[in-house]
């Protein structure tokens, strides 16, 4: 396992890293290539953010050994203005291309043929989203201009965790002026685009700590272990040059302290390699650290929208994920006056439930997205001429195709009552969850983006999926809450399902007790914006609109 003796040695060896201070005398030319093949094969699927203060760096990784020669840094200084956007002209560019640029969000300049969803996917919405302020985007110009010519990520757990961790880790290095680095284990650089003009975001060789696969929660160089130890603090004889933020779900008090203290806050941006380790959206949290809220505030006027403009910005599928995407919403969705997206989320070894297809069935017409039908028998009314006839398409996403077919089949035999033509579709039904399957993430990286792509969504509760698809959608979706039972009963609820406060995802791993001050608190005393997760109301905490 690397240790903070271990970082030590290994700086003694990337002189490289103090160059970085002085950007106008930075090497431009490599000591020796890197060897792409043999790192992936040396990373490991655990989930890691790793901030480097002189320059500061987030680093979302996994990790077995990083032993190769540290040379990185000096290659990415190379391509330090190269990625920069302070140049007026794209300032210009910008006002021009309009709804392509999502207000701004975006930058002109990327290579169309190497992404194609990039510029393209605007038009594949109907719903426009939300404007970004023109402090965020300012925000976004200037750390693109930090950004070396390596930005990396693999997150840990499912994709939709994987995204919600990676998007969290960005914003709290927009926040401390860090770089952003994602490990590419598990086939992340097979989904997306790169964001970043002129850089890649993905790990290359080099980095001097190993052991992140045995990293947990008892590891002595996590934060919370620090802090308890006073390693860290007014206390601490020396400064660490290595910490490990563990805020996976299972965190102790001592680690979400991280977001509570503004002293140790200041403390960490000190420390020179800060590793983060979460499967949680951890963005709530840092709405109520006091150190951030003021630039959170400047950046996100609307609260609610938070992933909504960090995924647009970050999250583009890469060209073989967008055919699939295209290719699915041209031949079943386009032509229909209304998509609605419908996400049931149920594990391979759960048997097909009656009682959550008549959830789906009741939630979906008790709140008007999708039409009740005739009993068999029942008189029907005279047909409009086709041309006349409303359309709806229905996307339904999940691991079993019971449910899609079973919709399917209800629509088929039985007339809408209002005579509208609802047809079904699922793209694809895997059975099983298969973690680190390039083909099944694929998959489930373009269900996510055509769930995203509806006018209606309808999501599971507690579904890091679902929460992915309706921040980059844009929408409030309707939550189909969880049903009472013992597991082996189950009791459809009544309602069966609501309108979310807000179309961000939950935090369910939340700080909310203050170690500090050795009291349990009531987030929205202190955030107002900040609440409790309908979904997750035990411990659950989410961001909504100001006025909510």
């Amino acid at each position: 396992m690397g240790t903070v003796s271990d970082v030590r040695r290994e700086q003694r060896r990337w002189p490289e890293i103090e160059e970085a201070r002085r950007p106008m005398e930075v090497k431009t030319k490599m000591d020796k290539p890197v060897d792409v093949k043999r790192w992936r094969r040396a990373v490991s699927a655990v989930l890691a953010a790793v901030v480097v203060t002189s320059p500061p760096l987030v680093i979302l990784l996994g990790g077995r050994g990083f032993r190769a020669p540290g040379v990185w840094i000096q290659t990415a200084m190379a391509g330090l203005r190269k990625g920069s956007s302070n140049d007026p002209s794209l300032h210009h560019r910008t006002a021009r291309h309009g709804d392509r640029l999502l207000g701004g969000l975006l930058v002109d300049g990327f290579d169309e043929e190497s992404c194609h969803s990039r510029y393209q996917s605007s038009a594949y919405r109907r719903n426009p989203g939300r404007r970004p302020s023109p402090y965020l985007v300012s925000k976004l110009r200037l750390h693109e201009a930090l950004q070396r010519r390596y930005i990396v990520s693999l997150p840990y757990q499912g994709l939709g965790n994987r995204i919600l961790a990676a998007a969290s880790a960005f914003l709290y290095a927009l926040l401390t002026g860090c770089v952003l680095l994602i490990d590419p284990s598990d086939g992340m650089d097979g989904l997306f685009c790169e964001p970043f003009l002129g850089a890649t975001w993905l790990l290359p060789p080099g980095f001097p700590v190993a052991g992140y696969a045995s990293f947990t929660n008892g590891t002595a160089e996590t934060y919370g272990n620090m802090v308890r130890n006073k390693v860290i603090g007014a206390d601490a004889a020396e400064t660490p040059a290595f910490a490990y933020v563990y805020l996976h779900s299972d965190a102790s008090a001592h680690d979400k302290s991280f977001f509570w203290d503004e002293d140790h806050q200041r403390l960490l941006r000190r420390i020179q390699w800060l590793v983060m380790r979460t499967d949680n959206y951890i963005v709530p949290g840092l709405f109520l650290a006091e150190a951030f809220r003021g630039e959170l505030d400047a950046m996100f006027p609307e609260p609610d929208a938070v992933f909504h403009h960090l995924g647009r910005y970050l999250f583009h599928p890469n060209n073989h994920v967008w055919g699939l995407v295209t290719r699915y919403h041209d031949a079943y969705l386009a032509g229909a006056a209304q998509r609605v997206g419908i996400q049931v989320r149920v594990f391979g070894a759960q048997p097909d439930s009656p009682e959550l297809l008549e959830q789906i069935t009741s939630c979906t017409q008790k709140d008007k997205l999708l039409p009740e039908v005739l009993a068999t028998g029942e008189p029907m009314p005279m047909p409009p001429p086709p041309r006349a006839k409303s359309t709806k398409a229905v996307l339904v996403t999940s691991l079993k195709p019971w449910y899609h077919e079973q919709l399917k089949s209800m629509y088929w035999e039985h007339a809408a009552a209002t005579g509208e033509v609802v047809s079904v579709h699922q793209p694809s039904h895997e059975g099983y969850q298969r973690f680190g399957v390039e083909s099944h993430d694929r998959k489930a990286w373009a269900e996510i983006y055509l769930l995203s792509l509806a006018d209606a969504l309808v999501t599971t509760s507690q579904s890091t999926f679902g929460y992915v698809a309706q921040g980059l959608a844009g929408v409030r979706p309707w939550v189909m809450y969880k049903p009472a039972g013992d597991g082996a009963t189950t009791v459809p609820p009544d309602p069966p399902c609501g309108r979310a406060a807000s179309m961000e995802p939950c935090f369910f791993a939340a700080p909310n007790y203050n170690l500090w001050k050795e009291q349990w608190l009531d987030a929205s005393a202190v955030v107002p914006h900040v609440q409790r997760c309908a979904d997750f109301a035990w411990g659950g905490l989410m961001l909504v609109g100001r006025n909510e």
